[in-house]
Order: structure tokens, then sequence, then C-alpha cells
């Protein structure tokens, strides 16, 4: 079992997206949600299996699923 503990970082590894902290910020400036009708799964940005993963790991609550969540929030709250 994996007992690693999952950061936005390792996240965006899985994502197969530029995982470093500047990558993820740039990510996060160009990329918003301005609505809170829209899940984060359904973000018109994801790939099918990027959105397969972020929909699984909230639904399942698995061990990504707190930073899944953080990634929701910074997308529709940060400025």
């Amino acid at each position: 079992m994996d007992t690693s503990s999952h950061t936005l970082n390792t996240l965006f590894e899985q994502l197969g997206l530029p995982s470093d902290s500047a990558a993820i910020d740039r990510f996060i400036e160009t990329h918003r949600l301005f609505s809170e009708e829209v899940p984060l799964h359904e973000a018109t940005f994801w790939t099918d299996s990027q959105a397969a993963f972020l929909q699984d790991a909230i639904q399942a609550d698995s061990d990504w699923a707190e930073v899944v969540d953080e990634l929701n929030i910074r997308l529709r709250n940060e400025h």
C-alpha cells in the first residue's frame, strides 16, 4: 500500500503535467474555474484521463482526495 503523502507537485506528476512549483503556479494562473456549478473534473482544460482520475479521486475518497480538493480551491480562489 502506498503510504506516501501526496502534494500538488505529485498530483501534477500523476496528471502528466509539469510539476515544479513555478509551473503549478502558472497553471493555476492561466486555468481558472469561475463557476461553482462546474465540477473540477468537468473543466475543459483536462484530458479525458486527467478528468477521470480527478473524478475518481473525489468519488472514491482516495488518498489523492485531499490534494485534489486543494487544487480545486486554488483554481477557484486565487487571483
